[in-house]
């Protein structure tokens, strides 16, 4: 803004009259604008520029600055948020005709913190995600209130959680030791586990991906089946683990067969299904004992 220069103020030591009132201006202040000579009073009634700020006139007694069209008293040329004087300082003219200065202009369109609602200036530290913008500090758990800053989250529609608190609220739990799974795990029996405790109850190899048996609460890899948990077939001896070739079973009082073990001692047919003796502690066709 620049001082006004639109008229001149002196005293009168000539005999002119008032170009408004016609009073006599010898040995008066006066005021000469556009080649009209007036007195003071005049002059502020009719000539002074209206000041943007105040609305008052500017009278011939004070200084005037000027911008674009616009005047001010020189103390009404403040900071409108601020109040600080801006004669001879940097400004911005904004809206409804308000001068800012440089430090409250770049306050005023800094973007807001979604946490404090205050301006984040150059300098501070920040987070942003998908057009939103926090401090740093304010950038906290919507769980546990913990400031995240700069660390790992997860987003949930308008709400932000750190790690511990989502693994909590939101992960699954294992069947097993009811942690909550954060990564991997797998599903058997519409129950999550961490695969890594989703284990051979004997030689504790992880199970996921591999053939393996449940007992009631426990699981055994196929070897481990056959070792410690599988019945041995009365007919080879062999462990009967249903996989395979004979998944069927013959149970016979405390005895077990694979199907294709369970025949005949005397003629070898095969007796799964169908009516059979026992004699002597053998199995024997309903033909063969007649035969002894």
């Amino acid at each position: 803004a620049g001082p006004g220069s639109s008229y001149t103020v002196g005293t009168m030591s000539e005999r002119f009259d008032c170009h408004y009132c016609r009073d006599a201006l010898h040995g008066k202040k006066y005021v000469q604008k556009e080649g009209r000579h007036c007195c003071v009073k005049c002059f502020e009634k009719f000539c002074a520029n209206t000041c943007t700020e105040c609305k008052k006139p500017i009278g011939a007694d004070s200084k005037e600055l000027h911008f674009k069209n616009r005047y001010w008293h020189d103390n009404c040329f403040r900071c409108f948020k601020c109040y600080t004087s801006l004669v001879n300082e940097p400004f911005m003219l904004r809206e409804n005709n308000k001068v800012w200065c440089s430090n409250c202009t770049a306050t005023e369109d800094a973007p807001r913190c979604k946490g404090c609602f205050k301006p984040i200036i150059a300098g501070d530290q920040n987070v942003e995600y998908k057009k939103m913008v926090w401090h740093k500090d304010c950038f906290t758990c919507s769980q546990c209130r913990q400031v995240i800053g700069s660390g790992s989250f997860f987003p949930k529609g308008d709400e932000f959680y750190c790690v511990s608190c989502h693994e909590h609220k939101f992960a699954k739990t294992c069947a097993k030791c009811k942690n909550p799974i954060t990564s991997g795990g797998l599903t058997y029996q519409e129950k999550p586990w961490h695969s890594e405790c989703f284990i051979c109850s004997n030689c504790k190899k992880p199970l996921g991906g591999k053939r393996f048996t449940a007992v009631e609460d426990d699981f055994y890899c196929v070897e481990c089946y056959k070792e410690c948990v599988a019945k041995k077939c009365a007919g080879c001896k062999n462990p009967i683990t249903g996989f395979g070739r004979g998944t069927s079973v013959v149970n016979y009082e405390d005895e077990s067969w694979h199907d294709y073990c369970f025949k005949c001692t005397k003629c070898a047919r095969g007796l799964a299904n169908k009516r059979f003796v026992c004699h002597n502690g053998k199995i024997y066709c309903a033909e063969c004992p007649k035969r002894l």
